[in-house]
């Protein structure tokens, strides 16, 4: 896994891959999704049930702080909770890439609890949670995401906090949860028309870099990857008046790995960081000028002013 640094190939393969050490690039190998054993995760009345490695409870409810197990169907995942719930301001879940755990989350995690409540969990298939026991798609992962929250935030508002896949994913999750999600932070999200935005871009003739990255997106996008998890493009859906900030890389790096295509690649990029901005009449871009793919590790403080900025104009709960 990616965690730190990263050279050029690698920060290349975080970004079109979703964070993942992509067999395309990598020599990773991952099982075909037709592999996939056809045993499905119950996820169709999901019932969370915190396991006995939960660190510690909050006094006055059932809220817990620390980093434990809690049951979701019949899987545990393994999620982390720092920071006292404060009024009037939402909880804060972190949600990492595809191939990074709640581990990468923490020094942000850290920072961000001083002012109030902040969660992160590893998605099935991820960090110390466990494996997905078939396919996930979209609506799966939403609801594991769904059980955390109950676990975790009560009937508390939350803000998502997104970085690539699991920015897609929160902001997929977004609009079908309005009364509970009241804020967004998406950073350098994969976007909406990655897929289409690769088979444009580079053709079925490519070689060398271009054609392992198409064809490598290509692969995790159905499935081959860590959390078995299936994503396409799509439409940018509202997620009504909910404040939103999109904050994209700044540092040019997919064209320095991939010299043919890098430079439409990173046009499209910045495209589909925009077309989030679809999401609501008050969302907000910036530029992270001096961060490639990892912004919250380059640049923490531009992501602790954006998730401030939303956490103070979300509604909370006194």
């Amino acid at each position: 896994m990616f965690r730190t640094t990263r050279t050029a190939s690698a920060a290349t393969t975080a970004a079109l891959l979703c964070a993942v050490t992509g067999a395309a690039l990598t020599g990773t190998h991952l099982a075909p999704a037709a592999s996939a054993s056809p045993q499905h995760s119950r996820l169709d009345s999901l019932e969370p049930v915190a396991a006995a490695t939960v660190a510690r409870r909050e006094r006055g409810g059932d809220l817990f702080t620390g980093i434990g197990k809690i049951r979701v169907g019949d899987r545990s995942v393994n999620v982390s909770c720092s920071g006292t719930p404060a009024p009037h301001r939402p909880v804060v879940m972190l949600m990492a890439g595809l191939g990074d755990g709640l581990d990468n989350l923490s020094g942000i995690q850290k920072t961000l609890s001083a002012t109030g409540r902040v969660c992160s969990y590893d998605r099935l298939g991820e960090g110390e949670s466990d494996a997905p026991l078939g396919p996930q798609t979209m609506d799966s992962t939403g609801k594991v995401l769904t059980a955390v929250l109950d676990r975790v935030a009560g009937d508390r508002p939350v803000v998502l906090v997104g970085h690539s896949l699991g920015g897609l994913i929160a902001a997929r999750y977004a609009p079908e949860h309005l009364d509970r999600v009241k804020g967004l932070v998406l950073l350098d999200a994969t976007p909406s028309t990655m897929a289409a935005d690769l088979t444009r871009i580079v053709p079925p003739s490519a070689t060398g870099p271009g054609a392992d990255a198409r064809d490598g997106y290509l692969a995790v996008s159905q499935g081959q990857n860590p959390e078995m998890l299936s994503f396409t493009d799509g439409k940018v859906r509202s997620a009504g008046d909910i404040p939103v900030e999109v904050i994209r890389h700044g540092v040019p790096y997919l064209a320095q790995s991939i010299p043919t295509y890098g430079p439409a690649l990173e046009r499209a990029w910045a495209d589909g960081e925009r077309a989030w901005l679809a999401l609501s009449p008050h969302s907000r871009l910036s530029v992270a000028t001096k961060s490639d793919h990892y912004i919250y590790l380059a640049q923490p403080d531009l992501v602790d002013q954006a998730v401030e900025r939303v956490t103070s104009r979300a509604p909370g709960r006194s």
